[in-house]
């Protein structure tokens, strides 16, 4: 596994030595290492890392921009190794065994992956293992990565905390559990855990021995399930990426009919001259037909920029007319057994068509995460309550809405909750700051709020609600009080004060 870290920060084109944090949904998905000193942790709340970091610089979340990006890592790595099979923008898969043995060993083949992208200016580390999750977790625990011998996959997970299956509810309730390792999740009947955690602990105890997430099929299809489109005359890249979508749909179909579903596919691009360009896409899950157009269009883009290359080195660029593609083929390589989806009864978990095909022609277009739909999340303030979700994407989050999330706020909800927060100051009688003390004691009652330089003077308030997050993680603590006040205009307003800071949470119409 070729591991390029931080790559959202590294494709956002920011400073690696400042303090930088990529958000997405509201959540740090990527921060550079200053960042992590200061605190910074993946997956925490926008408002707890900027708690934490006052002067962290914030970057959106664009998947298609790193995927995009991130064909030149591919394009480096395709020069030494082949079938490289590119799981997400940031991390790549090579199989180990060709090309060990034409270097000379596996650690021979990291180093020269890892000198060829340190040549052209790429920081990663290769991670050699049984499986690519043990692989992973190599490349992470060193700098320059590891390599773990054959038949050692297990010994190097089993002490590793149940916290590296990314699966933060999962891992949360093991450890309550007193399962705080990978091996001891491993020595586990797997019977027992399928039962007690569903699919999601079937899962991670795979990966605790040392197995892939989802076991192939046992026999792979006779017959052909590949598609392809021919373009007379050769079209430039937009125009393929929109055909990707329907070839997309026709390949899930011939493949939902026979009850199976791919996780790695083939994608073969044939320009106007009769040149090839192959590579492996793999996802954790089911390859969706949105998620297949959007890597369709990551590995278009260098056409798009005039950097395409081909196996002969060349750019497609050089070559006038030639740049157009003529064929584009979508083969699987790796079939697994389609587990389906179960739809809401009467049809309620499903859209109608129109409606489907619009949002997926826009989000070929922008990215993935390019359109959204809100879902109901847990949590207690109402930010938290609901997330966006890529169209798509399943319905369900990690947090679950229908806990009992005691001090979550009342309805009715606010009709407006900003997604940054709205800094505000609120002052008493005297012009002096309003301040809550420890045993939850106003200073003085809230006069004023003064919000965006515009002074409103508060008709009534109410409060103060303390809340006390997570209060058994003294490293993600989180105390904060909420007013609801009404203003002289007419509105009424939800503050919060955290860490001493005044914000609007929500506004009421």
């Amino acid at each position: 596994m070729v591991w390029c870290p931080d790559w959202p920060v590294v494709a956002a084109g920011a400073d690696p030595r400042a303090l930088v944090a990529v958000i997405a949904g509201g959540r740090v998905a990527a921060c550079t290492p200053v960042a992590r000193e200061a605190g910074v942790r993946r997956g925490m709340k926008l408002r707890d890392a900027q708690r934490r970091c006052a002067d962290l610089a914030i970057y959106p979340d664009d998947p298609d921009a790193q995927g995009r990006a991130f064909e030149r890592v591919i394009a480096v790595v395709e020069e030494l190794c082949p079938r490289v099979e590119v799981v997400r923008p940031g991390l790549i898969a090579v199989p180990a065994r060709g090309p060990s043995r034409y270097y000379g060993g596996e650690e021979q083949v990291a180093a020269a992956i890892r000198s060829a992208l340190a040549e052209a200016g790429f920081d990663a580390s290769v991670g050699v293992a049984d499986g690519t999750f043990a692989a992973t977790l190599a490349a992470r625990v060193h700098p320059s990565g590891a390599v773990i011998p054959t038949g050692e996959t297990t010994a190097f997970l089993a002490p590793q905390p149940v916290s590296v299956l990314d699966r933060p509810e999962l891992a949360g309730t093991l450890i309550r559990l007193g399962i705080r390792t990978l091996g001891e999740l491993a020595t586990m009947p797997a019977r027992d855990v399928a039962s007690r955690f569903g699919p999601d602990g079937a899962v991670a105890r795979r990966l605790a021995i040392g197995a892939d997430a989802r076991p192939p099929a046992t026999r792979r299809p006779v017959e052909d399930l590949s598609v392809s489109c021919e373009f007379d005359p050769p079209r430039d890249a937009e125009p393929v990426v929109f055909a990707a979508k329907t070839l997309a749909d026709e390949f899930h179909e011939g493949m939902r009919s026979r009850g199976l579903a791919c996780v790695r596919v083939e994608v073969e691009v044939t320009l106007s001259d009769g040149r090839t360009r192959n590579r492996l896409w793999r996802h954790d899950g089911a390859l969706s037909s949105l998620a297949l157009a959007e890597r369709v269009r990551w590995q278009l883009s260098p056409m798009i920029t005039g950097t395409f290359h081909t196996h002969d080195g060349k750019s497609a660029g050089d070559h006038g007319d030639e740049r157009g593609v003529a064929r584009l083929r979508l083969a699987p390589d790796q079939i697994v057994t389609d587990g389906g989806r179960q739809l809401e009864l009467w049809g309620a978990g499903d859209v109608s068509g129109v409606v489907d095909r619009a949002a997926s022609r826009i989000q070929v277009m922008l990215g993935h995460a390019g359109v959204t739909r809100p879902v109901r999340s847990g949590g207690r303030g109402p930010g938290e309550r609901i997330v966006r979700v890529p169209w798509g994407d399943r319905r369900t989050t990690d947090v679950p809405a229908d806990l009992p999330w005691p001090g979550r706020l009342p309805a009715p909800a606010p009709a407006v909750v900003p997604q940054q927060p709205r800094w505000a100051d609120v002052l008493d009688d005297a012009g002096r700051p309003v301040s809550v003390s420890g045993r939850c004691v106003v200073s003085a009652p809230p006069a004023t709020v003064v919000l965006d330089g515009e002074e409103l003077a508060v008709t009534g308030w109410a409060g103060p609600w303390p809340v006390r997050d997570r209060w058994w993680d003294p490293a993600q603590v989180q105390r904060v009080v909420r007013f609801q006040v009404a203003t002289g205009d007419g509105r009424a307003l939800l503050l919060v004060l955290d860490d001493g800071r005044w914000s609007v949470e929500g506004i009421y119409d």
